[in-house]
């Protein structure tokens, strides 16, 4: 079901989109709440959802919600944080049910991008970014961060990626030469920048392999990129979580250092010494 609904994003009328996009990001939404309240959540009329449900081919949003609660029973089949994460907190506790329910979250949220299917966009997306000619990387704003700590854990293998930033507004400067056989690794969530997406849609026209990590199969980055690896964003609080890109990155750079054939501890460790002999790193006094 969910890749129909890919498949056929692009040509439903906008409310569709809206629709079709919160049976994407909320598989277990779809099985366990109601129409109207899956249609409340979405922000369209539940006539909606009941539209979306025949432009499927299906006689009934019922019908939908019915193939995804068999989905749900199947081991593995639907990621998404326990049961127990959506219990309120407890008042007057000093925060300590706030830490918990915090750190479960984010836990299953990483957890869940070693899943079977989630596994198989990795290797897919590391065989790409691992093959390129030359690699660069691209996030801005909140993704920054991410892509920058892609490109410093990469380094440590000896790798050279390039960061596409915003910094003199030089960053795209880099994307000049590249072509065929190059790669970048975008990762952009909601609310998209739009620097972001246009940086990768000109990567892209220049032939350039575009490798996302964003938070829904119909993502503008999504629907262009060769390989996409989906991470969720939601949290327990009023921000959006950072940490599960974190670890897609972190995932990513294991593959790939795998897949170089290069002995990534040693090179590891010489880049170290050689930070560590440039005066890097504090060091005790003696």
């Amino acid at each position: 079901m969910a890749e129909l609904l890919v498949e056929r994003f692009e040509n439903m009328p906008p409310q569709l989109r809206v629709a079709a996009r919160f049976v994407l990001d909320h598989p277990k939404d779809v099985a366990l709440m109601s129409m109207r309240e899956q249609a409340h959540q979405a922000g369209v009329s539940h006539s909606t959802m009941m539209r979306l449900a025949r432009w499927l081919g299906l006689e009934g949003y019922e019908d939908m919600r019915s193939l995804y609660a068999k989905a749900m029973r199947e081991p593995g089949s639907l990621s998404g944080a326990s049961a127990r994460l959506v219990e309120t907190q407890l008042a007057g506790d000093g925060g300590f049910s706030t830490v918990g329910v915090v750190a479960d979250a984010v836990a299953a949220q990483i957890a869940s991008l070693g899943e079977y299917g989630n596994a198989t966009q990795f290797i897919a997306a590391a065989n790409v970014l691992a093959g390129s000619r030359k690699l660069f990387c691209l996030g801005l704003r909140s993704e920054q961060a991410v892509a920058q700590h892609f490109v410093h854990t990469l380094s440590f293998l000896g790798c050279e990626v390039r960061l596409l930033d915003a910094s003199g507004a030089m960053g795209i400067d880099a994307l000049r030469g590249a072509g065929a056989g190059d790669a970048v690794l975008a990762i952009s969530l909601a609310p998209y920048s739009r620097a972001t997406i246009e940086v990768a849609r000109q990567a892209a026209e220049r032939r350039v392999a575009v490798v996302a990590i964003t938070d829904s199969s119909v993502s503008p980055l999504a629907r262009m990129a060769r390989e996409s690896m989906i991470v969720t964003t939601g949290s327990q609080s009023y921000f959006r979580s950072m940490a599960p890109a974190l670890a897609a990155t972190e995932i990513l750079a294991a593959l790939i250092a795998t897949k170089s054939g290069a002995n990534a501890e040693g090179k590891a460790r010489e880049v170290e010494e050689e930070l560590a002999a440039l005066d890097v790193y504090w060091k005790p006094p003696r």
